[in-house]
């Protein structure tokens, strides 16, 4: 599967700095973003470091038991065993769950977790083991309770799960019934059209979220499902059970909170005077850790050497907060800038998949790395794409189209084409006609006002109404030449949902299932098997 290399547009310009290379960034980071420079000696740092991360037989332990709940297969088992062994080090990235696995850039992620493993383990020639984050922890329910598809005419529905949840407790922790999950398979089942592909991707989704009562844990099984032959291992971080083995690297983030707050603030000091907008929220009295309280999902500062929440609903002492902490580990989390610490102190990380906003937080955290005795692992770009389907790739050859003018340039590009398409021409026809109608109108104006001052106001009334009626003209006389060309039309807006969606990358907006339901699932190896660079590039897949 070859792609062509296209520039899509970032929202970050640290990260962009940080993929080009660019000095100002690269002072923010631990390693570059040509990782073979630097695989051997993080792989080396590593080995060293062993006695700074929760002993792996534990943690082979857990993710056992874990994924033989959600990921049950012998080739993810097998990369449990493989992480026990002394050598063994591991590439990482993670997402919130999200409803049918949400946006593409989800499946792009984990495959390009799989894609760099196997890469490093074949330059390492060791064992490196892809392992997928699941951020249930997060409490934005409303960012990841739907998803998007696309109708058979291109236009994009939104699926949403039914239901109103207005607390601020964990996504892992919503309960989501059978009834929900059926409302939402309903109406993808409306959506997708009829293909070979289609009585087997829903059977299987169906059987997946009949299983499951959270959102995280249907996520986990669809990634599963996806990646079951490629020995990606999933957890939960919020996971009571991994909780469990956390608690002594929350019991050094409570302890060391004043250095690590200090390494916060001086990495935002150095984002800052390097030219960059702040990527992520750094206050002065943030304590950089959640507690969850009721049911909800607190963000704790310090004032006065206590740990409360903004709200005064919760306040500790550090010694009270430490023995929360013993007795009930599964109420504490991280924010995200004590996660990659924490992922760290779990994980022998040698490379982390990170998206172009993910980069960019990232450069807060070098400092803090370094007061928790860590190191800041590699961090890659995760892969990105746009597929492009072959009637689309048509229409576009079709209207002399890029890849760049529907990213930035579509509705002139549109509009240049419509007008190309009728000898009669609105745009100098009706300007000609306004500019005709005010030299014969306002000279008698002007004589009128002489009969009597108030005929002015009046006939400057009239003269407006008689220019909108001329607008009015004009508008109805493009809606019937785009009506004449109606074909045309929906191919311009099939071009526009298919590439860039809501104005969106399509990776951001569009679910896998259209493609799942289109291709199979043989184009995700596919991917994986292409994708041995990670340089921040963008590519269009022709299908």
């Amino acid at each position: 599967m070859k792609g062509i290399t296209e520039a899509l547009r970032s929202g970050s310009q640290l990260a962009e700095d940080y993929i080009c290379k660019a000095d100002a960034a690269r002072s923010l980071y631990e390693y570059d973003i040509r990782w073979e420079n630097g695989l051997h000696a993080r792989a080396e740092w590593l080995k060293q470091s062993e006695h700074t991360r929760v002993d792996r037989h534990e943690l082979a332990a857990y993710l056992r038991l874990y994924n033989k709940r959600v990921n049950d297969h012998d080739k993810v088992h097998a990369s449990i065993t493989r992480l026990v062994e002394e050598d063994a080090i591991v590439v990482t990235g993670g997402q919130q769950s999200g409803l049918f696995t949400g946006p593409l850039f989800v499946i792009y992620k984990a495959a390009s977790v799989v894609a760099a493993a196997r890469e490093a383990e074949q330059q390492l020639k060791r064992p490196v083991i892809p392992v997928f984050w699941i951020a249930g922890e997060d409490h934005d329910w409303d960012e990841v309770n739907h998803t998007f598809l696309p109708d058979s005419q291109g236009d994009i529905h939104k699926i949403k799960l039914q239901g109103h949840f207005t607390g601020r407790d964990s996504v892992s922790h919503v309960e989501v019934k059978w009834e929900q999950w059926k409302t939402a398979l309903e109406q993808v089942e409306l959506l997708l059209p009829d293909t070979i592909h289609k009585p087997g991707l829903m059977k299987m989704i169906t059987e997946i979220h009949h299983s499951s009562t959270n959102l995280s844990d249907a996520f986990a099984r669809m990634i599963s499902t996806l990646f079951a032959g490629t020995g990606l291992v999933l957890m939960d971080a919020a996971d009571p059970e991994l909780r469990k083995l956390e608690k002594p690297v929350f019991e050094r983030l409570i302890r060391e909170n004043d250095s690590l707050r200090s390494a916060y603030l001086q990495g935002a000091s150095l984002v800052e005077q390097a030219g960059y907008a702040m990527p992520a929220e750094v206050a002065e009295d943030g304590a950089n850790l959640f507690y969850i309280h009721e049911g909800t999902r607190l963000l704790l500062t310090i004032k006065d050497n206590l740990y409360q929440d903004r709200k005064g609903l919760v306040s500790f002492t550090e010694g009270r907060l430490l023995q929360e902490l013993a007795d009930h580990p599964e109420r504490f989390s991280n924010n995200v800038l004590t996660r990659p610490l924490m992922q760290d102190s779990l994980l022998p990380v040698a490379a982390v998949i990170l998206g172009h906003g993910e980069i960019a937080y990232w450069g807060l955290t070098r400092a803090a790395f370094r007061s928790f005795g860590l190191q800041m692992p590699i961090l890659l770009p995760r892969l990105s794409f746009t597929i492009l389907d072959e009637v689309q790739h048509k229409h576009m050859k079709q209207y002399g189209l890029s890849f760049q003018d529907v990213q930035h340039r579509l509705d002139e590009k549109k509009a240049q084409w419509l007008a190309q398409q009728e000898t009669f021409q609105v745009d100098e026809q009706f300007t000609q006609i306004r500019e005709q109608f005010i030299t014969l109108y306002r000279p008698l104006l002007d004589q009128v006002a002489e009969v009597h001052p108030g005929l002015n106001r009046i006939g400057e009334a009239n003269l407006a109404k008689m220019n909108e009626q001329i607008q009015y003209l004009e508008r109805q006389t493009r809606k019937a030449i785009e009506d004449k060309h109606q074909v045309s039309i929906r191919h311009w807006n099939g071009i526009q949902n298919t590439l860039f969606p809501m104005g969106k990358p399509q990776e951001r907006v569009h679910n896998a299932l259209f493609y799942l339901n289109r291709y199979g699932t043989d184009w995700i190896e596919e991917l994986i098997k292409a994708s041995a660079e990670f340089q921040g590039q963008h590519k269009v897949i022709p299908m």
